[in-house]
């Protein structure tokens, strides 16, 4: 085993034991423990992710959101930098900024074009941006392409149909509106 991969591993199982000694009413050990993991592993991606979550989960947005900048420009990859853009663009919308928070989201999709978490996060940050028409858009979209029962899929065109004219009236609403 390569000492990049020790170093991996390592680090995963750190993270695991960060979580399980997380305790969501009482972030401050948590914060601690992933801090002191960053002092060990200062340019990974990944322990840079962490601290941010745990100040996320803290409810200290305006510090997560340094840490997940961070961890993005340091090269996150895989499910951890989806996970990551997912919180986020999450992050920037409990700050106020319904277009970044879109935009991060957006990419999100682009790149993760499976995940369901995504997309429901981005049709939050829609929502907090008072565009409920894609919002609505993007929650039918979701259940045509994943709620599988004799019910939906017999509706399946008509749920597809109202995404697309809910997105158009969006679009529409989005050119009549002064940048």
């Amino acid at each position: 085993m390569s000492s990049v991969d020790e170093t991996q591993t390592e680090l995963d199982a750190a993270i695991a034991e960060g979580y399980a000694r997380r305790d969501r009413d009482d972030m401050a050990p948590t914060i601690e423990y992933f801090t002191e993991l960053l002092a060990r592993y200062p340019d990974h991606p990944q322990a840079i992710y962490e601290v941010g979550g745990a100040y996320d989960t803290a409810g200290d947005e305006q510090r997560a959101r340094g840490f997940y900048e961070r961890a993005l420009t340091a090269g996150l990859q895989g499910d951890t930098r989806r996970r990551c853009l997912l919180q986020y663009g999450s992050t920037l919308r409990n700050l106020g900024l319904f277009d970044e928070s879109i935009a991060i989201l957006r990419e999100a999709r682009s790149d993760y074009p499976d995940s369901d978490s995504v997309r429901v996060f981005l049709a939050l940050s829609l929502h907090a941006a008072s565009r409920s028409d894609a919002a609505v858009a993007e929650l039918l979209s979701l259940a045509a392409d994943r709620i599988h029962s004799p019910d939906i899929d017999r509706y399946e065109p008509a749920l597809r149909g109202n995404a697309d004219y809910l997105r158009d009236l969006d679009a529409a609403a989005q050119e009549r509106t002064p940048q």
